[in-house]
């Protein structure tokens, strides 16, 4: 088996859980190859029990057969880490060294379990749909797509800004606001969540569109089938606005044209036996939790 280990930056404090995780690959007997990066900053400060591969770029996904990706951090290592798997389809296992973390599921106490479960073939893959930004002229160079949400937000000035959103190419709403969020379900515990939105199960093949900060109180979240296509117009009182794609941004201003639709591929997660959506949920959002008592 071969794994690429994956990680945006080395925090001293994640040295113990680093060793452990490349302790309990070197036990399966498991290959690991690390980003350029990471594994230069890892020189000198972990002890390696067998030789370690190096990767650069989406490329190697290409010409080297990579069973797993493995991410050392929070969710926002997997979206970045999302950039390079692309349409190859190699799942992806979340190691939670961040905060909440509802993409990385597996704390630091559970690393050496997690590892033996992959290698023993316990676990199970999910889907997630991406969405696709097309866009006139192009944005975000070969990756113009996002795992979470695309958002289009205002920039330059404290005034609101007007999005103009149509639906297959009926209009819908002029939402004016800061900013508005098109999620997909992954991302519906993200962004959209804080600005109001729903919580939507990862196989409801929806789009999820949240106005942030919205002028008029009766605009609420939408629930959308992600086989539309949603376009925009945005104008304001500045010039520029920010265009995001999960943690990537642009520029952009009122000549761009701007839709959305589901994407091309989907990004594979691992599942292990002993975790699901509904305990991530409870978890995380400490449900059934009386934070009184505690």
């Amino acid at each position: 088996m071969q794994v690429v280990v994956y990680s945006q930056y080395l925090k001293e404090g994640d040295l113990p859980y680093v060793r452990q995780l490349f302790d309990a690959l070197a036990e399966q007997g498991i290959a690991a190859y690390v980003n350029a990066p990471y594994l230069q900053e890892l020189e000198g400060k972990v002890q390696f029990k067998t030789n370690i591969g190096k990767f650069e770029s989406h490329l190697d996904f290409r010409v080297r057969k990579f069973d797993f990706v493995i991410t050392l951090g929070g969710d926002g290592t997997i979206l970045a880490a999302a950039t390079l798997v692309r349409e190859t389809g190699v799942p992806i296992l979340g190691i939670n060294l961040g905060r909440l973390g509802f993409l990385a599921t597996v704390s630091k106490d559970q690393i050496r379990p997690a590892i033996v479960a992959l290698s023993k073939g316990e676990y199970a893959i999910g889907e997630r749909r991406t969405l696709r930004l097309e866009s006139n002229p192009p944005l975000f160079g070969d990756t113009p797509f996002a795992l979470n949400d695309f958002t289009i937000l205002k920039r330059d000035t404290t005034s609101m800004i007007n999005i103009h959103a149509f639906v297959n190419g009926a209009y819908l709403n002029t939402y004016w606001a800061d900013g508005l969020v098109v999620a997909t379900p992954t991302g519906s515990t993200g962004y959209s969540l804080s600005c109001g939105g729903p919580i939507v199960f990862p196989d409801s093949n929806n789009f999820v569109l949240t106005p942030v900060a919205p002028h008029n109180l009766n605009v609420r979240p939408l629930v959308i089938a992600d086989s539309a296509t949603i376009s925009f117009e945005v104008e304001g009182r500045a010039e520029n606005f920010l265009c995001t794609l999960d943690s990537r941004y642009e520029i952009i201003t009122s000549e761009n044209k701007i839709a959305v639709r589901r994407g091309d591929f989907s990004i594979h997660v691992v599942q292990l036996h002993d975790d699901s959506f509904l305990d991530t949920m409870r978890n995380k959002l400490t449900w059934g939790v009386d934070l009184r008592n505690h």
